[in-house]
């Protein structure tokens, strides 16, 4: 017998068009050297695709992410993302936040701090999930176990629709 989903029927969102923008060298990783200034936009189109853990459907097509919950400071070399998910009782909202982060670890030139954030008042254990996100230690633990670093690794891998 599956397992119950939370949200079984989640409401869906059309995903915005985006103009193509050029590529840098590395294709879709930053390049530590480029000397384009890394914003708003461009970290949303690195993370706008990554999959929900439960659902064949994007981060974006959720709602889950949104350009407007990204705040970037090229200058002092620090992103946020908040984040929201579909319900307040959400069992993956560690993993959704550890795929966002892992996608820009793997992404971002290493000078970046990255926080990772539950929109306030949107979990029910948001003060616990935000700690454990942006906690080295237990980052690098949940990394160390194989089923979370495959779970991750399929919210991350390209969607061929």
């Amino acid at each position: 017998m599956a397992p119950a989903l939370i949200n079984a029927n989640p409401v869906v969102y059309e995903k915005k068009e985006r103009p193509a923008r050029t590529t840098r060298p590395g294709d879709t990783e930053f390049d530590e050297y480029a000397s384009e200034i890394i914003d708003q936009l461009e970290i949303f189109d690195h993370i706008r695709d990554i999959k929900d853990p439960e659902h064949p459907y994007s981060l974006e097509e959720l709602k889950v992410i949104t350009e407007d919950a990204i705040e970037v400071d090229d200058k002092r070399s620090y992103v946020r993302v908040t984040f929201t998910p579909t319900v307040e009782h959400c069992s993956m909202a560690t993993v959704i936040g550890l795929c966002l982060r892992v996608k820009l670890m793997r992404s971002l030139p290493s000078r970046f701090k990255v926080d990772i954030k539950l929109a306030p008042g949107t979990h029910a254990t948001e003060d616990a999930v935000n700690k454990q996100l942006n906690d080295k230690e237990r980052v690098a633990a949940a990394l160390e176990n194989p089923n979370i670093v495959d779970m991750v690794d399929e919210c991350l891998s390209p969607s061929f629709e």
